[in-house]
């Protein structure tokens, strides 16, 4: 089968080629221009340029495709809570479906996230049959997601075969997302380590990336699959952290109201908030997942969360120590203070 896959130059995008590679698919992979393809290096695949604001540039990618897995999106803290989210996310997915259907697709999975459930202010257990409501965040990003779902399933309604993958918080080594709003770096290095209230699922990129690959070819039309993990409030995802790194640090839970008048004050005083405004709302919230339905089905079988983040905790350390390393002793600035990931660089707090 002919498989286009968007954002594959990603984290979880580039390990779904691997594994459609791997299990015999013939891949395209739309890239950006201004993307670095490092992690489809050595890869047999087929490189096309293209944007999502491109309808032209889509259509060519789509020509003789069988199937479409499209993930490409933003992610990083300082583009979700932009009103040009909407137009990537939503807009992006309605002109992608339309190149994969006149093209001929015959099948089209949509990677979104389980921001677009919305989290819950209890860590209640949330699965395929939730209520999809979005009154409790507010993020434009989770409003785009919601939008460009709703996009995807209407097509199967139209008799173009779709379906929805949703993962949850995904980690893997090379992953400059290391812990929401915050980082594994931070974390390590700060005293005391500060976390949010609220929770998420923990997941390993590769269970995703097989969990995505399954859907593509056992995936039933129409449905959507979570792809969860062990569910852990934030404080206990950093108290694990700091355990996989043998690290003696307290951990501090800020109240969500201190947070929500630091940022208040912050604003007022002109200097950098802990958090952005703009994604002030997600920091309360659990979303905590079932994935039986994918279990059930096709077999999906995530490891747990120590086994998801001692290499993630691994690649972190190493990182810390050879930039360390490099650093001239007659460096007044903290080490690493250049070196901060797209979700890590608006605060010091883990959600």
């Amino acid at each position: 089968m002919k498989t286009l896959v968007t954002g594959s130059t990603g984290l979880i995008g580039s390990r779904v080629v691997r594994k459609l590679v791997a299990r015999g698919h013939d891949v395209r992979c739309l890239v950006r221009s201004d993307r670095r393809r490092a992690r489809l290096a050595g890869l047999p695949v087929e490189q096309v340029r293209g944007d999502l604001g491109d309808s032209l540039s889509l259509a060519r990618a789509a020509a003789g495709c069988d199937a479409c897995i499209h993930l490409a999106g933003v992610s990083g803290w300082e583009h979700i809570a932009s009103p040009a989210v909407h137009d990537i996310v939503h807009g992006g997915t309605q002109r992608m479906l339309e190149a994969a259907q006149a093209a001929g697709a015959r099948r089209f999975l949509y990677v979104s996230s389980t921001a677009a459930i919305d989290g819950t202010e209890r860590p209640t257990v949330l699965d395929e049959t939730s209520r999809f409501s979005l009154a409790r965040s507010g993020l434009v990003y989770a409003t785009a997601k919601h939008a460009a779902e709703k996009a995807v399933l209407a097509r199967n309604r139209a008799g173009f075969e779709t379906l929805i993958v949703n993962p949850a918080e995904t980690y893997g080594a090379d992953d400059l997302d290391w812990i929401t709003a915050g980082s594994i770096r931070d974390i390590l290095r700060g005293w005391p380590a500060l976390a949010t209230i609220g929770g998420t699922s923990v997941v390993h990129v590769d269970d995703v990336a097989d969990g995505v690959a399954t859907a593509i070819d056992r995936g039933r039309a129409g449905q959507r699959y979570i792809l969860g993990g062990d569910n852990l409030t934030i404080a206990e995802l950093v108290r694990l952290v700091l355990d996989l790194a043998d690290a003696r640090r307290p951990v501090i839970v800020v109240p969500f109201a201190a947070l929500r008048a630091a940022v208040a004050a912050c604003r007022l005083l002109r200097l950098a908030p802990p958090v952005e405004p703009g994604v002030l709302g997600y920091l309360r919230l659990y979303w905590f997942v079932d994935s039986t339905k994918a279990r059930t089905e096709f077999g999906y079988a995530p490891r747990d969360a120590r086994e998801t983040m001692a290499p993630v905790v691994r690649w972190v350390r190493e990182r810390i120590a050879a930039r360390a390393a490099d650093m001239p002793r007659v460096e007044l600035a903290p080490p690493l203070a250049a070196d901060t990931g797209p979700r890590s660089a608006p605060t010091r707090l883990a959600r």
